[in-house]
């Protein structure tokens, strides 16, 4: 028998009868639909994120910021809401719990109530941090929850974005008006300086002339110091006498001028006063028997009310149980009210007259007060009269002395200070000249370095308008950013997981197949007794059917699910490699160990779904599975389709082709050696039948 007549053979054989057929038409179709199904229910949910139900709360109460209301936490709400990255909901905080616990929601932004204001506190002297509380359940979705986690740091940075930008240009324009100052400061230190020198100049001048001023006052100081102490003494107690006089006239004509009028106002007073108590009398008199009257009120009673309702309802209507005791507890709460009340203004209306009282009988006091000043008035102007005409004489008196002793004094003792203060003050001021000399020229060098310094600072900050320090400020908010050179890039999420799920479905549907395929034919090995002709046989069927998978689960990635491919040649043929290799190792398996190794192709399907990386990295793996992941050949599967279908390295593509093609001669030599041994001998294992088939 030759290899195209045992291919054949097998295939005559699954389709011989209607069921085999269909069972080899839907094992054919499990890979298609495992690989197929899987990418078309993940092909890119990135791009429906937008129909995620997500709620947002806000809280936040607003703040004050350089004099304007903010309210950061409506601004991000509503940024959040227009970008349509979530199915957003405006909600309360209640109705966002629940709906997070129910499955309304996945996940919940709250912006708590001091968020603008923790914000604006970055411009005080006590800064806080902002909070946005992010609610999630992972009983919803765990990938939702991360998803929640990343649209939190996106909003955050959009947050701390604006505030930084905010925060920037208040400092930029700070920077600006400090630059301008430094310039007007620049301008005055300048004329500061020049002034100095001037001044410096005057002060050398000043020096000398106060030099010779406190020669000549020193002399003059030692002349006049014999004159007598004595006419000074004399001088100021004449000088004490004549102000005490005429202040006491004076006062004294005032109080005259003021109490002249006194009596009869005095008298007005009164008559005024008796008025007020009369009327406080009667007043207190009325507000007494109104207080008598409302204290004999007597407070009112449930059941009389209750009676005289009952008696005034019109003929025919009677009340039932219910309604009567409904009326009564009406009632009842309303007679409550009203006698409290009543007691409330009862005792209020005793205050009020008592107080009332009070006031009646001071009022009188007052009165009987105002007449007696009035009847002592007309004495007391009279007295002061008389008191200010004698000050006046006193005055004049004192004022004839004063005038002596102020001459014999202005000859001697003024003469005598004045010399002796001038005498100091000249030495002073020439000490004074020389510290102002020294002092001005130091002015002089300090203001010119002044200005100098300040110039030099002035030009460290760069000068600007306002466009550029918007761009600044938005630079300084957001210096980075991350730019994306991808070298092999994955359209959307489908297609980065395709290379790993058309690999599993190229060994399901191998291992598939090998439950209804014989991995050998055992009369060809009795009649033939060619092992390298059996084994090749026996391998090409499911070859040759995995060529047809392959090709079918391509087109299916390629142009039902509209996954790009680079290099769609290299593509299929590494799928078409691994498709074989794997039909490789499942027949190998099946020679070697028969039932059993069928059973170990599904555990070696496990361990490669956890070591290939194919969907986080391999470094995450634990590291008994990571020290598989290179020696199991589903890894080179899928780096190999990787390169080929995002245009990645074509030399790594041949390097895993090269490791799958060693293991698919690997596994066919050893399906070799144990044909080429069932050829000569044959166990007891071998003559049992399979448990698969």
């Amino acid at each position: 028998m030759t290899i195209p007549s045992l291919v054949r053979a097998e295939l005559a054989r699954l389709t011989a009868t209607p069921l085999a057929r269909l069972a080899f038409i839907a094992l054919m179709c499990v890979p298609l639909l495992y690989g197929g199904a899987y990418l078309w229910a993940n092909r890119d949910p990135y791009a429906k994120l937008d129909q995620i139900p997500a709620a947002i709360v806000d809280q936040d109460a607003g703040a004050t910021l350089d004099g304007e209301h903010v309210d950061y936490g409506k601004d991000v709400a509503k940024q959040a809401i227009d970008g349509g990255a979530f199915d957003w909901k405006r909600t309360t905080a209640a109705d966002a719990r629940s709906g997070v616990r129910n499955g309304t929601y996945d996940f919940v932004v709250t912006i708590p109530h001091d968020f603008s204001e923790s914000l604006a506190s970055a411009q005080s002297d006590d800064p806080k941090r902002a909070e946005l509380v992010m609610t999630t359940a992972d009983t919803n979705s765990y990938l939702a929850s991360t998803i929640a986690e990343q649209a939190g740091k996106t909003m955050r940075t959009a947050v701390a974005e604006r505030v930084g930008k905010e925060a920037a240009s208040t400092l930029l324009v700070g920077l600006a008006d400090v630059r301008d100052s430094l310039g007007d400061a620049v301008d005055g230190a300048g004329k500061l300086a020049s002034g100095a020198t001037t001044a410096a100049n005057g002060a050398d001048s000043l020096e000398a002339g106060t030099a010779k001023l406190s020669s000549g006052a020193s002399t003059l100081a030692s002349s006049t110091a014999a004159l007598p102490s004595q006419t000074a003494t004399l001088n100021s107690g004449a000088q004490q006498v004549a102000t005490g006089a005429a202040s006491l006239a004076t006062g004294l004509r005032s109080a005259q001028q003021q109490t002249a009028a006194l009596p009869e106002q005095t008298q007005q007073l009164a008559q005024g006063a008796a008025k007020v108590a009369a009327g406080n009398a009667e007043l207190a008199r009325r507000v007494d028997a109104a207080n008598t009257t409302v204290q004999a009120i007597q407070p009112l009673d449930t059941k009389t009310v209750i009676a005289d309702i009952t008696a005034n309802l019109p003929e025919g209507v009677t009340l039932t149980p219910e309604q009567q005791q409904a009326l009564t507890a009406t009632v009842d709460s309303a007679v409550q009210r009203a006698n409290s009340s009543g007691a409330d203004a009862k005792q209020q209306l005793g205050a009020t007259t008592a107080k009332i009282d009070q006031l009646s009988s001071g009022a009188q006091q007052v009165s009987d007060g105002a007449t007696t000043l009035a009847n002592a008035a007309p004495q007391l102007s009279s007295g002061i009269a008389t008191a200010a005409s004698g000050a006046s004489t006193l005055s004049d008196g004192a004022a004839q002395v004063a005038g002596g002793t102020q001459k014999l004094a202005a000859a001697a003792p003024q003469l005598s200070s004045g010399a002796s203060q001038l005498a100091t003050g000249a030495a002073s001021a020439d000490q004074g000249a020389t510290s102002l000399a020294k002092g001005l020229h130091s002015l002089e060098s300090g203001s010119s370095e002044l200005a100098s310094q300040l110039d030099k600072g002035r030009t460290k900050i760069p000068a600007s308008d306002a466009s550029q320090r918007a761009q600044q400020a938005k630079v300084i908010s957001d210096p980075v950013k991350v730019g994306d050179d991808n070298v092999a890039a994955a359209a959307n999420y489908g297609a980065g997981l395709a290379p790993f799920f058309i690999s599993l479905a190229a060994w399901i549907g191998m291992y598939a197949l090998f439950l209804i395929l014989k991995p050998i034919s055992k009369r060809a090995i009795t009649a033939v007794r060619r092992p390298l002709r059996v084994v090749f046989g026996g391998w090409l069927t499911p070859a040759l059917l995995g060529v047809v998978q392959m090709a079918a689960l391509f087109l299916i990635v390629r142009y039902a699910l509209d996954l790009d491919v680079v290099h769609a040649g290299g593509t299929v043929g590494i799928m078409i490699l691994a498709s074989a290799t794997f039909a490789a190792i499942i027949m190998t398996l099946n020679v070697l160990l028969g039932s059993v190794g069928q059973f170990l192709g599904l555990v070696l399907m496990l361990i490669q779904l956890v070591t290939a990386g194919g969907t986080f990295p391999w470094q995450t793996l634990p590291g008994p599975l990571a020290a598989l992941h290179f020696a199991l050949p589903m890894t080179y599967s899928v780096d190999a389709i990787r390169q080929t279908m995002y245009g990645g390295s074509l030399a790594t593509a041949w390097s895993d082709a090269g490791v799958l093609l060693c293991w698919l001669l690997g596994a066919l030599l050893v399906s070799y050696l144990v044909t080429v041994r069932q050829t000569r001998t044959r166990t007891l294992r071998d003559l049992r039948p399979s448990l698969i088939g």
